[in-house]
């Protein structure tokens, strides 16, 4: 399997290569030469499998020529030990024809946990063959973060740094990344959006003398092995409710649009999928861009979802690629449009190629905290800020005799403050983090500045390496 870039002037890569470039050298995101197919009889063979070997069957493809299914099957039983729950990713039914799959139970309670523990053991497999060493940078909008941390801890060729917005994360968000103390871990809360950090993780990866001193990879959803570790839950989730025999629609509470992505490529791969809907919090770009073909960025508001406080959605550009029939010329021009002006120029027919497959719905706080009291109420179901907006997404755009599944992407003791306001319930955290704010925390707040960000990161490579 080969990898292109979505801005077309990157040279062809293996599976990889991409896992430790991470952004191609042109600014595009690295897209499969092909996708995988699986057929009717395929698929319904998969139903006997567990997730671990559900996940390395998905995944090979993608890997071919560089990683076999055997080492995958190794890798994926590995990454998801550590579930607390013996499905690892279990469907729960909250209404009729409405239904949950749970993607946090992983060691950072959250959905960023199902590609993270693959893709720090994927890093840690190829630099070991290759015996080299990498410095992954990363934002992060709360859950990223700490589950990239988790996943590369400790781990002797990985240096990590995290940048976060400083004070936009919950602050169990917070905790779970700077209360880690292994060395290879740094975290830097930066004056800023999520956005300013995702931008700074980008302006890192277009500077080429820096790239290559601190050899630089990303974690961030703009690594193409994020999605395709993400690609099986959506997979499993079908498949219990009837796929290949029957459609199923899937509910994605949505900020980068890496998750949901991950359910578009499972219909690219032959998954019966009729319709992707996309929840939105008042950072309502994606959603906007649904339902009146206005991707126009505004300023960033905080909100009781803050994984979603986000107003440039990188994924995007991987659809957008699609659509576009994979014309880079026509992908580089929009994008480079979309950040001088901050209005993405979608043509008519692409976006009305998009609302074929997705609709998006957005709720601000106070409908979110309804609707969390909502399915308290009538169905016993406690759902975080994220979750809730996913559900009531897939409850507006259910389709009768269709399964709609809503992801539910984390633990609602992530989100106590939402958590009490809605219910009067303080959900526990587990035993694991029982103690995590009695834990000293280590970071460093830094200036919304390119260049103070690479001297932090510079010194920090440096001090490891001595």
């Amino acid at each position: 399997m080969r990898y292109l870039s979505t801005r077309g002037r990157a040279t062809p890569r293996s599976f990889s290569d991409v896992l430790l470039a991470g952004l191609a050298e042109d600014g595009g995101l690295f897209m499969p030469e092909t996708w995988p197919q699986f057929s009717a009889a395929e698929w319904r063979e998969m139903r006997a499998l567990s997730y671990p070997e559900l996940a390395a069957k998905i995944i090979a493809p993608f890997t071919a020529g560089c990683i076999s299914e055997e080492t995958l099957r190794e890798l994926t039983q590995e990454a998801y030990a550590r579930f607390d729950h013996a499905a690892i990713v279990p469907v729960t039914q909250v209404e009729n024809g409405l239904f949950v799959q749970e993607l946090f139970h992983g060691p950072t309670l959250a959905f960023k946990d199902m590609a993270m523990q693959m893709l720090g053991r994927l890093f840690d497999h190829v630099l070991t063959e290759r015996d080299e060493s990498v410095t992954i940078v990363g934002a992060t909008s709360g859950d990223t973060g700490s589950a990239a941390i988790e996943a590369c801890r400790g781990r002797k060729r990985l240096n990590v740094v995290i940048l976060h917005p400083e004070g936009r994360t919950s602050e169990v968000q917070r905790r779970q990344m700077t209360t880690v103390t292994d060395s290879n871990i740094a975290n830097l809360a930066v004056r800023g959006t999520f956005d300013d950090c995702q931008d700074l993780v980008k302006a890192m990866f277009a500077d080429q003398s820096f790239r290559e001193d601190v050899k630089l990879s990303a974690v961030n959803s703009i690594n193409w092995a994020r999605i395709a570790a993400q690609i099986p839950y959506y997979v499993y989730a079908a498949l219990s409710l009837g796929a290949p025999d029957r459609e199923v629609s899937f509910a994605v509470p949505t900020g980068n649009f890496g998750n949901i992505l991950a359910a578009w490529a499972a219909r690219q791969m032959g998954l019966p999928i009729r319709h992707l809907c996309v929840g939105s919090n008042r950072n309502d770009i994606l959603t906007r861009f649904l339902n009146a073909n206005d991707m126009t960025m505004n300023d960033v508001v905080p909100s009781l979802s803050p994984s979603m406080d986000i107003q440039v959605s990188s994924n995007f550009e991987r659809l957008l690629f699609e659509l576009l029939g994979r014309d880079p010329e026509a992908c580089t021009r929009i994008m480079t449009g979309f950040r001088t002006s901050g209005h993405m120029d979608v043509p008519d027919d692409i976006w009305q190629s998009a609302r074929e497959l997705f609709s998006g719905l957005a709720l601000d706080d106070e409908a979110t905290e309804t609707e969390i009291r909502h399915l308290w109420k009538s169905s016993g179901y406690m759902a975080d800020p994220h979750t809730a907006i996913g559900i009531a997404a897939g409850r507006a755009a259910r389709t009768p005799g269709v399964p709609m599944i809503a992801m539910s992407t984390a633990h609602p003791a992530k989100f106590p403050d939402a958590m009490v306001a809605a219910t009067g319930i303080h959900p526990a955290l587990p035993p694991s983090l029982a103690d995590l704010f009695d834990r000293p925390e280590h970071y460093k707040v830094i200036d919304n500045s390119l260049g103070k960000v690479e001297d932090a990161v510079r010194s920090f490579v440096l001090a490891n390496a001595g």
